[in-house]
């Protein structure tokens, strides 16, 4: 259920319950007391949804206090997740995945990581769970395209926010 990355603390976690038949699919994507016996003690406090098109790029945005676990629920993004801690030895080290509502994969992001997503298919939904309440003015911003990370997305002519465009916090 639970699978390590390249990077410390970021974690692959297939469905705890995958089921599909002829009526269509079935999936419990969260249980406290499961992933608690996997080891992932974390409680969430806030789940969030956006909602976006094709070609729409979200982020790069985290905090020093928040775990996420996200996910797609309808379509498929590009999700890049970045190593923002200064005293890690990963530092700026990034890693990508290819989440879609087939698989229904989630990613755990720990705290002082930076996530942004890239709406490949028509249309997309990403779902995250949060440990923290959202709080804009903690976060920060890796501008997506910054040369010093060599982010590599699947679409140069990307939809993004002006927030995301001029990203000078790093």
């Amino acid at each position: 259920m639970i699978e390590p990355t390249k990077l410390d603390g970021v974690l692959r976690v297939k469905p705890i319950t995958y089921f599909e038949d002829f009526r269509g699919r079935y999936i419990e994507s969260y249980n406290y007391d499961i992933y608690k016996s996997q080891g992932l003690k974390i409680e969430f406090v806030q789940d969030d949804f956006s909602r976006s098109h094709k070609g729409v790029l979200r982020g790069i945005h985290g905090d020093s206090d928040t775990w996420k676990l996200v996910s797609c629920i309808y379509g498929s993004f590009y999700l890049i997740v970045v190593n923002n801690d200064p005293k890690s030895s990963q530092y700026k080290q990034w890693i990508s995945f290819t989440l879609s509502d087939r698989e229904c994969h989630q990613i755990l992001i720990p705290p002082k990581f930076g996530n942004g997503h890239l709406v490949i298919s028509d249309e997309a939904i990403f779902h995250y769970k949060q440990s923290t309440y959202y709080d804009r003015g903690n976060q920060f911003t890796i501008k997506f395209d910054d040369p010093e990370y060599d982010f590599w997305w699947p679409n140069v002519n990307v939809i993004t926010s002006e927030r995301d465009k001029s990203a000078l916090v790093t």
